[in-house]
Protein backbone atom coordinates (compact mmCIF):
# COMPACT_ATOMS: atom_id res chain seq x y z
CA UNK A 1 0.00 0.00 0.00
CA UNK A 2 2.82 2.42 0.85
CA UNK A 3 4.34 2.01 -2.61
CA UNK A 4 1.00 2.84 -4.25
CA UNK A 5 0.78 6.22 -2.53
CA UNK A 6 3.38 7.67 -4.91
CA UNK A 7 1.50 6.53 -8.03
CA UNK A 8 0.59 9.22 -10.53
CA UNK A 9 -3.22 9.16 -10.64
CA UNK A 10 -4.91 11.10 -13.43
CA UNK A 11 -8.60 11.94 -13.10
CA UNK A 12 -10.00 12.61 -16.58
CA UNK A 13 -12.98 14.90 -16.11
CA UNK A 14 -12.05 15.20 -12.45
CA UNK A 15 -13.56 18.58 -11.57
CA UNK A 16 -17.12 17.25 -11.26
CA UNK A 17 -19.01 15.56 -8.45
CA UNK A 18 -17.06 12.29 -8.30
CA UNK A 19 -13.68 13.83 -9.07
CA UNK A 20 -13.90 16.50 -6.35
CA UNK A 21 -14.91 13.90 -3.76
CA UNK A 22 -12.29 11.44 -4.97
CA UNK A 23 -9.50 14.00 -4.58
CA UNK A 24 -10.52 14.58 -0.95
CA UNK A 25 -10.45 10.87 -0.15
CA UNK A 26 -7.29 10.07 -2.09
CA UNK A 27 -5.45 12.80 -0.21
CA UNK A 28 -6.82 11.55 3.11
CA UNK A 29 -5.29 8.14 2.32
CA UNK A 30 -1.92 9.73 1.54
CA UNK A 31 -1.76 9.80 -2.27
CA UNK A 32 0.54 12.61 -3.38
CA UNK A 33 0.64 12.68 -7.20
CA UNK A 34 -2.83 13.65 -8.35
CA UNK A 35 -3.58 15.23 -11.73
CA UNK A 36 -7.02 16.56 -12.67
CA UNK A 37 -7.92 17.21 -16.30
CA UNK A 38 -11.15 19.06 -17.05
CA UNK A 39 -12.43 21.83 -19.31
CA UNK A 40 -14.70 23.50 -16.75
CA UNK A 41 -12.55 26.42 -15.62
CA UNK A 42 -14.75 27.54 -12.72
CA UNK A 43 -14.89 24.08 -11.16
CA UNK A 44 -11.18 23.57 -11.71
CA UNK A 45 -10.61 26.83 -9.86
CA UNK A 46 -12.68 25.55 -6.93
CA UNK A 47 -10.62 22.35 -6.82
CA UNK A 48 -7.35 24.27 -7.07
CA UNK A 49 -8.42 26.58 -4.23
CA UNK A 50 -9.30 23.64 -1.99
CA UNK A 51 -6.25 21.59 -2.99
CA UNK A 52 -3.33 23.78 -4.12
CA UNK A 53 -1.06 20.72 -3.99
CA UNK A 54 -2.99 18.99 -6.80
CA UNK A 55 -1.93 19.54 -10.41
CA UNK A 56 -4.86 20.78 -12.50
CA UNK A 57 -4.94 21.39 -16.23
CA UNK A 58 -7.77 22.93 -18.20
CA UNK A 59 -8.23 20.69 -21.21
CA UNK A 60 -10.97 19.72 -23.63
CA UNK A 61 -10.62 15.94 -23.73
CA UNK A 62 -12.62 15.75 -26.95
CA UNK A 63 -9.69 17.46 -28.71
CA UNK A 64 -6.11 16.14 -29.00
CA UNK A 65 -3.65 18.02 -26.81
CA UNK A 66 -0.73 17.92 -24.44
CA UNK A 67 -3.09 16.55 -21.78
CA UNK A 68 -2.64 13.15 -23.44
CA UNK A 69 0.94 13.11 -22.15
CA UNK A 70 -0.42 12.99 -18.59
CA UNK A 71 -2.47 9.95 -19.54
CA UNK A 72 0.47 8.20 -21.16
CA UNK A 73 2.76 8.79 -18.15
CA UNK A 74 0.21 7.89 -15.48
CA UNK A 75 0.20 4.85 -13.23
CA UNK A 76 -3.59 5.05 -12.87
CA UNK A 77 -6.28 6.73 -14.98
CA UNK A 78 -9.84 7.14 -13.72
CA UNK A 79 -12.12 8.01 -16.64
CA UNK A 80 -14.82 10.29 -15.22
CA UNK A 81 -15.59 12.71 -18.05
CA UNK A 82 -19.27 12.83 -18.97
CA UNK A 83 -21.90 15.17 -20.32
CA UNK A 84 -24.86 14.67 -17.98
CA UNK A 85 -27.35 17.39 -18.84
CA UNK A 86 -28.21 19.69 -21.72
CA UNK A 87 -30.33 19.80 -24.82
CA UNK A 88 -27.74 19.49 -27.61
CA UNK A 89 -26.71 16.03 -28.78
CA UNK A 90 -23.35 17.29 -30.06
CA UNK A 91 -22.20 18.09 -26.50
CA UNK A 92 -22.98 14.55 -25.35
CA UNK A 93 -21.18 13.12 -28.39
CA UNK A 94 -18.04 15.22 -27.81
CA UNK A 95 -17.76 14.65 -24.05
CA UNK A 96 -18.97 11.04 -23.78
CA UNK A 97 -17.72 9.50 -27.02
CA UNK A 98 -14.98 11.58 -28.69
CA UNK A 99 -13.20 12.23 -25.39
CA UNK A 100 -13.29 8.53 -24.50
CA UNK A 101 -11.66 7.54 -27.77
CA UNK A 102 -8.85 10.06 -27.25
CA UNK A 103 -8.21 9.00 -23.64
CA UNK A 104 -8.00 5.35 -24.73
CA UNK A 105 -5.73 6.29 -27.65
CA UNK A 106 -3.22 7.70 -25.15
CA UNK A 107 -3.09 4.43 -23.19
CA UNK A 108 -0.60 1.80 -24.27
CA UNK A 109 -2.39 -1.56 -24.16
CA UNK A 110 0.88 -3.23 -23.19
CA UNK A 111 2.23 -1.88 -19.93
CA UNK A 112 0.19 1.32 -19.92
CA UNK A 113 -1.59 2.87 -16.92
CA UNK A 114 -4.21 0.98 -14.97
CA UNK A 115 -7.68 2.19 -16.01
CA UNK A 116 -10.94 2.46 -14.06
CA UNK A 117 -13.92 3.42 -16.21
CA UNK A 118 -16.95 5.13 -14.71
CA UNK A 119 -20.00 4.16 -16.71
CA UNK A 120 -23.60 4.63 -15.49
CA UNK A 121 -26.66 2.63 -14.56
CA UNK A 122 -28.47 4.36 -17.44
CA UNK A 123 -26.88 1.88 -19.85
CA UNK A 124 -29.39 -0.60 -18.39
CA UNK A 125 -32.27 1.89 -18.20
CA UNK A 126 -35.44 2.01 -20.26
CA UNK A 127 -34.68 5.70 -20.81
CA UNK A 128 -33.61 6.69 -24.32
CA UNK A 129 -32.27 10.22 -24.01
CA UNK A 130 -28.99 11.74 -25.20
CA UNK A 131 -27.21 10.82 -21.97
CA UNK A 132 -28.24 7.16 -21.93
CA UNK A 133 -27.57 6.76 -25.67
CA UNK A 134 -24.03 8.12 -25.51
CA UNK A 135 -23.16 6.41 -22.22
CA UNK A 136 -24.07 3.07 -23.78
CA UNK A 137 -21.80 3.83 -26.71
CA UNK A 138 -19.05 5.01 -24.38
CA UNK A 139 -19.10 1.83 -22.31
CA UNK A 140 -18.99 -0.35 -25.40
CA UNK A 141 -15.99 1.57 -26.72
CA UNK A 142 -14.15 0.85 -23.46
CA UNK A 143 -15.09 -2.83 -23.48
CA UNK A 144 -14.05 -3.17 -27.12
CA UNK A 145 -10.65 -1.64 -26.34
CA UNK A 146 -9.54 -4.88 -24.69
CA UNK A 147 -8.07 -3.06 -21.69
CA UNK A 148 -8.46 -5.14 -18.50
CA UNK A 149 -10.26 -2.45 -16.54
CA UNK A 150 -13.22 -2.54 -14.16
CA UNK A 151 -16.36 -0.84 -15.47
CA UNK A 152 -18.46 0.69 -12.70
CA UNK A 153 -22.13 1.58 -13.29
CA UNK A 154 -23.32 3.87 -10.47
CA UNK A 155 -26.92 4.93 -10.00
CA UNK A 156 -27.97 8.51 -9.14
CA UNK A 157 -25.23 9.94 -6.93
CA UNK A 158 -25.27 12.63 -4.27
CA UNK A 159 -22.82 14.07 -1.77
CA UNK A 160 -20.44 17.00 -1.36
CA UNK A 161 -20.07 19.26 -4.44
CA UNK A 162 -23.34 17.96 -5.94
CA UNK A 163 -24.44 20.50 -8.53
CA UNK A 164 -26.96 18.42 -10.49
CA UNK A 165 -28.98 16.24 -8.16
CA UNK A 166 -29.69 16.55 -4.44
CA UNK A 167 -27.42 19.57 -4.16
CA UNK A 168 -29.37 21.52 -6.76
CA UNK A 169 -32.67 20.42 -5.22
CA UNK A 170 -31.57 21.71 -1.82
CA UNK A 171 -30.51 25.08 -3.24
CA UNK A 172 -33.76 25.36 -5.20
CA UNK A 173 -35.69 24.57 -2.03
CA UNK A 174 -33.94 27.40 -0.18
CA UNK A 175 -34.91 29.97 -2.81
CA UNK A 176 -38.64 29.30 -3.17
CA UNK A 177 -41.51 29.11 -0.67
CA UNK A 178 -43.07 26.31 -2.77
CA UNK A 179 -41.19 23.25 -3.98
CA UNK A 180 -42.86 21.52 -6.97
CA UNK A 181 -42.90 17.73 -7.27
CA UNK A 182 -44.09 16.07 -10.50
CA UNK A 183 -47.18 13.91 -10.03
CA UNK A 184 -47.28 11.76 -6.93
CA UNK A 185 -43.51 11.79 -6.50
CA UNK A 186 -43.62 8.03 -5.98
CA UNK A 187 -40.75 7.31 -8.35
CA UNK A 188 -38.42 4.73 -6.86
CA UNK A 189 -34.75 5.76 -6.79
CA UNK A 190 -31.64 3.91 -5.67
CA UNK A 191 -29.43 6.85 -4.69
CA UNK A 192 -25.73 6.16 -4.20
CA UNK A 193 -23.61 8.16 -1.77
CA UNK A 194 -20.61 9.44 -3.70
CA UNK A 195 -18.35 8.86 -0.69
CA UNK A 196 -19.10 5.15 -0.89
CA UNK A 197 -18.52 5.18 -4.65
CA UNK A 198 -15.14 6.86 -4.21
CA UNK A 199 -14.17 4.14 -1.76
CA UNK A 200 -15.08 1.55 -4.41
CA UNK A 201 -12.86 3.32 -6.96
CA UNK A 202 -9.99 3.39 -4.48
CA UNK A 203 -10.52 -0.31 -3.76
CA UNK A 204 -10.15 -1.01 -7.49
CA UNK A 205 -6.95 1.05 -7.60
CA UNK A 206 -5.41 -0.63 -4.59
CA UNK A 207 -6.37 -4.16 -5.62
CA UNK A 208 -5.62 -3.51 -9.32
CA UNK A 209 -8.88 -5.29 -10.10
CA UNK A 210 -8.38 -6.61 -13.62
CA UNK A 211 -11.84 -6.30 -15.09
CA UNK A 212 -15.55 -6.93 -14.81
CA UNK A 213 -18.71 -4.87 -15.13
CA UNK A 214 -20.30 -3.92 -11.80
CA UNK A 215 -23.74 -2.41 -11.22
CA UNK A 216 -23.16 -0.13 -8.24
CA UNK A 217 -26.65 0.70 -6.99
CA UNK A 218 -27.61 2.35 -3.75
CA UNK A 219 -28.39 -0.35 -1.22
CA UNK A 220 -31.68 1.34 -0.21
CA UNK A 221 -34.73 2.03 -2.38
CA UNK A 222 -36.10 5.51 -1.71
CA UNK A 223 -39.00 7.25 -3.46
CA UNK A 224 -38.25 10.65 -4.97
CA UNK A 225 -40.78 12.35 -2.70
CA UNK A 226 -39.07 10.85 0.36
CA UNK A 227 -35.70 12.11 -0.89
CA UNK A 228 -37.20 15.60 -1.07
CA UNK A 229 -38.65 15.28 2.43
CA UNK A 230 -35.30 14.13 3.83
CA UNK A 231 -33.53 17.11 2.23
CA UNK A 232 -36.15 19.42 3.72
CA UNK A 233 -35.69 17.86 7.17
CA UNK A 234 -31.89 17.86 7.09
CA UNK A 235 -31.49 21.40 5.80
CA UNK A 236 -34.29 22.87 7.91
CA UNK A 237 -36.01 24.31 4.83
CA UNK A 238 -39.39 25.95 5.28
CA UNK A 239 -40.35 25.48 1.64
CA UNK A 240 -43.74 23.83 1.20
CA UNK A 241 -43.81 20.73 -1.01
CA UNK A 242 -46.57 20.90 -3.64
CA UNK A 243 -47.55 18.28 -6.19
CA UNK A 244 -47.80 19.45 -9.81
CA UNK A 245 -49.43 17.39 -12.60
CA UNK A 246 -46.81 15.73 -14.80
CA UNK A 247 -48.00 17.48 -17.98
CA UNK A 248 -47.71 20.90 -16.34
CA UNK A 249 -44.31 20.12 -14.88
CA UNK A 250 -43.13 19.00 -18.33
CA UNK A 251 -44.47 22.19 -19.93
CA UNK A 252 -42.72 24.38 -17.36
CA UNK A 253 -39.39 22.64 -18.02
CA UNK A 254 -39.83 22.98 -21.79
CA UNK A 255 -40.49 26.69 -21.37
CA UNK A 256 -37.48 27.07 -19.08
CA UNK A 257 -35.26 25.45 -21.72
CA UNK A 258 -36.23 28.18 -24.20
CA UNK A 259 -34.45 30.75 -22.04
CA UNK A 260 -31.63 28.66 -20.52
CA UNK A 261 -29.04 27.06 -22.80
CA UNK A 262 -27.91 24.70 -20.04
CA UNK A 263 -30.89 24.10 -17.74
CA UNK A 264 -30.25 22.18 -14.52
CA UNK A 265 -33.22 19.89 -15.16
CA UNK A 266 -34.60 18.98 -18.60
CA UNK A 267 -37.66 17.25 -19.99
CA UNK A 268 -35.44 14.28 -20.87
CA UNK A 269 -34.30 14.02 -17.26
CA UNK A 270 -37.92 14.27 -16.09
CA UNK A 271 -38.78 11.30 -18.30
CA UNK A 272 -35.82 9.40 -16.87
CA UNK A 273 -36.93 10.25 -13.32
CA UNK A 274 -40.36 8.77 -13.98
CA UNK A 275 -39.07 5.72 -15.88
CA UNK A 276 -39.88 2.43 -14.18
CA UNK A 277 -36.28 1.41 -13.54
CA UNK A 278 -35.04 -0.98 -10.87
CA UNK A 279 -31.35 -1.72 -11.06
CA UNK A 280 -29.53 -4.81 -9.86
CA UNK A 281 -28.22 -4.58 -6.30
CA UNK A 282 -25.01 -6.52 -5.85
CA UNK A 283 -23.15 -7.00 -2.59
CA UNK A 284 -20.56 -4.35 -3.40
CA UNK A 285 -19.70 -3.76 0.26
CA UNK A 286 -18.43 -7.36 0.36
CA UNK A 287 -16.91 -7.38 -3.14
CA UNK A 288 -14.91 -4.18 -2.65
CA UNK A 289 -14.54 -4.35 1.15
CA UNK A 290 -16.16 -0.95 1.75
CA UNK A 291 -18.96 0.26 4.02
CA UNK A 292 -22.39 1.21 2.70
CA UNK A 293 -23.40 4.45 4.40
CA UNK A 294 -27.11 4.52 5.41
CA UNK A 295 -29.13 7.04 3.38
CA UNK A 296 -30.10 9.35 6.25
CA UNK A 297 -26.55 9.40 7.60
CA UNK A 298 -25.17 10.19 4.16
CA UNK A 299 -27.69 13.00 3.58
CA UNK A 300 -26.75 14.53 6.92
CA UNK A 301 -23.04 14.38 6.04
CA UNK A 302 -23.79 15.86 2.62
CA UNK A 303 -25.51 18.98 3.94
CA UNK A 304 -23.86 19.48 7.33
CA UNK A 305 -20.13 18.92 6.80
CA UNK A 306 -18.19 21.94 8.07
CA UNK A 307 -15.73 22.09 5.17
CA UNK A 308 -17.50 20.95 2.01
CA UNK A 309 -21.28 21.21 2.43
CA UNK A 310 -21.37 24.86 1.32
CA UNK A 311 -19.14 24.40 -1.74
CA UNK A 312 -21.29 24.40 -4.87
CA UNK A 313 -19.94 23.64 -8.32
CA UNK A 314 -21.22 25.38 -11.44
CA UNK A 315 -23.29 23.72 -14.14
Amino acid sequence: MTSLLSDKIVLAGGAGLVGQNLVVRLKEKGYTQLVVLDKHQANLAILEHLHPDVLVECADLSQPGRWQQHIASADVVVMLQAQIGGNRYAEFEHNNIDATRLVLAAIDNDGGPYLVHISSSVVMSVADDFYSQTKRQQEQIVLDSGLPCPVLRPTLMYGWFDRKHLGWLSRFMKKLPLFPVPGSGRYMRQPLYVGDFCNIIMSCIEQRRAGGVFNISGQEQVDYIDIIREIKRTTGSRSRIVHVPYWLFHSLLATWALFDRNPPFTTQQLAALCADDEFEVIDWPEIFAVRSTPFKEAVDETFNHQSYSQVALEF
